[in-house]
């Protein structure tokens, strides 16, 4: 019997194949997708690294994720005993095959969960499964399943970045938070009316921004988890797009500088009104703190051909607008389109809110040249209907 994998045929005994080229294939090491129809799956095509050790424990499959992962060709591979193959080491630096003993350990076991180990000094996460002819009989064939550690180190990276932001936008409004209340804690006689409610007026929108981090982790951890609950009531777009613009002059922006233009009739929406406010209120600020000029707020019927029936947003600005090389970025954690403030988790958690609705959302730029952000909502069916 003969395996072949990655190019490379090797007989059960490890030795290489010398078939003719116009001899019988030889069998191939297959992970059937449909027994009763023969089809099946060339290891080479995994996506994570296979190798498989015969009964002897050599080495009869490696394919070619295995070779990209530790840096061994096949050829090198194939009918070597796996503990030369791959001298696999735990963090202790112990010869991992002789710790486990797959070969000669308890016959019940069957296989190893996935954990981290050292190959040639480097990285890699490995699990095993002991295939054996029947229950508490001899392991007759070792499959091992590898995984390079870049998508976990990502991983952990991108939560080391999350958490030195998190640490830093809180500082500084705790801080003064702390400071304020010690200092009228202390001398509350030495200050008049006027002061005092100056500082418990900063102590209150310091503590309104520790809340609205807070809430954005919530977020975060919610959309990344797949757990955001969307609770669909009726939504009047237009009179929520009114309420924020409303609420952006009361804080200090000129009314001339919105323009709401509205497309009616407009189909009923279903939709979360929290949420919604949530990604009216991140792209209108988005667009008075970055863009420039007139905030223009068109709201429609969704005309897309592509999308179902649903409402449209669309705001843009007359400002500088995003790079073509940054669009691509826009939506992802720490994106932050200046350095006006702010934590750049805004646009990932609006992608997210949309995206828990079945709608869609875009950037682009906008006639005017600024930024353009587009995101449209299904029609959707009540919360009591679903």
């Amino acid at each position: 019997m003969s395996v072949r994998t990655s190019g490379i045929t090797a007989r059960a005994d490890g030795s290489p194949s010398d078939r003719p080229a116009g001899g019988p294939p030889p069998a191939r090491a297959v992970a059937s997708t449909a027994p009763d129809t023969g089809l099946g799956l060339d290891p080479d095509d995994l996506p994570d690294g296979l190798v498989v050790a015969d009964a002897t424990g050599r080495v009869s499959c490696f394919n070619a994720a295995a070779a990209r992962i530790t840096g061994l060709a096949p050829e090198d591979a194939l009918g070597r005993p796996l503990e030369e193959a791959l001298p696999l080491q735990d963090i202790e630096g112990r010869r991992w095959w002789r710790l486990t003993d797959p070969y000669g350990g308890l016959a019940i076991r069957r296989g190893q969960p996935e954990r981290n180990l050292l190959l040639g000094g480097r990285e890699v996460l490995v699990s095993a499964r002991y295939v054996r002819g029947r229950p508490g009989g001899p392991v007759e064939r070792l499959v091992i399943a590898l995984r390079g550690t870049e998508a976990r180190r990502r991983t952990e990276l991108s939560h080391a970045e999350l958490i030195a932001t998190v640490a830093h936008e809180l500082r500084s409004p705790l801080t003064s938070v702390k400071g304020f209340t010690a200092t009228l804690l202390q001398k509350w006689e030495r200050f008049t009316d006027d002061q005092k409610r100056l500082m418990l007026e900063t102590v209150d929108a310091d503590a309104n921004r520790v809340t609205r981090l807070i809430a954005e982790l919530l977020d975060i951890s919610r959309i990344d988890s797949g757990r955001l609950e969307v609770r669909r009531q009726r939504v009047d777009m237009i009179a929520a797009v009114r309420r924020h613009v409303q609420a952006q002059t009361t804080a200090g922006q000129r009314p001339d500088r919105f323009l709401i233009r509205m497309r009616e009739p407009l189909p009923d929406l279903w939709a979360d009104p929290d949420k919604v406010d949530q990604v009216l209120g991140n792209l209108l600020e988005n667009a008075v703190r970055h863009g420039e000029g007139t905030v223009t707020i068109e709201v429609g019927p969704a005309t897309d051909a592509t999308s179902t029936e649903g409402t449209s947003v669309t705001v843009s600005d007359e400002g500088p607008g995003i790079p073509e090389e940054s669009m691509s970025r826009v939506f992802t954690r720490f994106w932050r389109g200046s350095k006006r403030g702010g934590t750049g988790l805004g646009l990932y958690i609006v992608k997210g809110i949309v995206e828990a609705h079945g709608g869609t959302i875009t950037v682009g730029r906008a006639s005017t040249g600024g930024a353009q952000f587009r995101f449209s909502l299904p029609v959707a069916t009540p919360a009591f209907m679903s």
